[in-house]
């Protein structure tokens, strides 16, 4: 039987799911640093933990950790999700397209920023990670009906705020 201590295993747990737990972290935390910082953290906690975990459970436990380590900073401080500028600088656009798509973008992350926390991860991990809802559902440690209720909830606020989201 597999064992987290073993050094393929574990490499192999890290290697598949290091992105994703980052993604994660990233989405609420909105600062790269810390998403790196609570990944790491998460997996040394593993390592530190690997004779007590079982491999089909290090997924699981990894999220959980991140998860942990995220609302910690949380009472600290309100954090508020910062988006790269996406913006194509293409010499083939029109100034009017590229100030258009320009305040696109900015309503879209003034409408992302304005969901609550658990409407907000839910909607970019489905919608940017491509993860399902009962993936979600397992990171989050609801039901997938709560997730769906989040995801309802949260494109209901976007389109709101937003013409044109489907």
């Amino acid at each position: 039987m597999d064992n987290v201590c073993e050094d393929a295993v574990f490499a192999n747990i890290f290697k598949t799911n290091s992105k994703t737990v980052f993604n994660y972290i990233y989405y609420k935390f909105g600062n790269e640093e810390k998403a790196n910082d609570a990944v790491q953290e998460a997996f040394v906690k593993l390592w530190e933990n690997c004779a007590k975990i079982p491999p089909e459970k290090a997924k699981a436990f990894v999220y959980k950790v991140a998860n942990n380590l995220y609302l910690n900073v949380i009472k600290a401080e309100k954090v508020r999700l910062k988006y790269a500028d996406k913006t194509l600088k293409s010499t083939n656009e029109s100034p009017e397209f590229i100030l258009e798509e320009k305040e696109f973008q900015k309503k879209l992350d003034n409408a992302l920023n304005s969901l609550p926390d658990n409407q907000r991860t839910v909607f970019l991990l489905n919608r940017i990670d491509g993860k399902k809802y009962k993936e979600i559902a397992v990171i989050e440690g609801v039901s997938v009906k709560a997730i769906e209720k989040r995801m309802h909830l949260a494109l209901k606020s976007l389109r709101a705020k937003i013409d044109g989201i489907k």
